[in-house]
């Protein structure tokens, strides 16, 4: 269950960091500056930043998570400083997984 949904999870930031539909998302009242979306991530639902990684065109994707209530955001934040929220849910789960190994089997 865990590798799906981490899978899934992958897949779709994957699609919205390759697809033009982002930057059309600035205006949309999903976006605010950075600073903004983190400081209410943080004083809302107790979220932190716990990945990031870097897209095509400078786009930044973040997931911000709170341990304590197991909420996460994925956000991607445009070059410009604008940031947008992406994905939200529960159940946030922090692994520590390892590529399995083609030599063994499963």
């Amino acid at each position: 269950m865990k590798k799906t949904t981490m899978t899934v999870i992958a897949a779709l930031v994957s699609t919205v960091l390759t697809a033009p539909v982002v930057q059309a998302q600035t205006a949309s009242r999903n976006c605010a500056p950075r600073e903004v979306v983190v400081q209410r991530l943080a004083d809302k639902y107790g979220e932190s930043r716990k990945s990031i990684g870097i897209g095509q065109q400078g786009t930044v994707m973040e997931t911000f998570a709170s341990e304590d209530t197991g909420t996460w955001t994925i956000t991607v934040t445009m070059p410009t400083g604008v940031t947008c929220l992406v994905a939200s849910g529960q159940s946030f789960e922090t692994l520590a997984e390892v590529v399995p190994d083609p030599e063994q089997d499963a």
